[in-house]
């Protein structure tokens, strides 16, 4: 387990900076990689593990949220997969910074 402050937060109010990075490591969509906990109140919730070089995120969503922020984000076509100039565009942006993708040898 890592020692960096852990970070929960809803995606809409993550950076847009943040979010791209997030596109960048998941170019399949998220409803795979959603891991579920108890929070504070005891109660199940879901979210997307994301881990910077400073601090480790659990994006709250659930199942139903993910499916969502993929078919109404204009970076993901019809298919639910990351637009191959986005994703140039963001890896580019992004080049200094080491995203682990897991993703790129997985098959659709």
């Amino acid at each position: 387990m890592t020692n960096k402050p852990r970070v929960i937060k809803d995606f809409d109010k993550l950076s847009s900076e943040l979010q791209e990075q997030i596109k960048l490591n998941h170019p399949y969509g998220f409803d795979k990689h959603l891991i579920f906990f108890k929070d504070a109140k005891k109660k199940f919730v879901s979210a997307l593990p994301f881990e910077t070089e400073d601090r480790y995120y659990l994006v709250r969503m659930t199942r139903e949220e993910a499916c969502d922020i993929i078919l109404e984000d204009d970076d993901y076509d019809d298919d639910g997969l990351l637009k191959l100039d986005i994703k140039a565009e963001y890896s580019a942006k992004y080049d200094d910074i080491i995203i682990p993708d897991k993703e790129l040898s997985e098959e659709k």
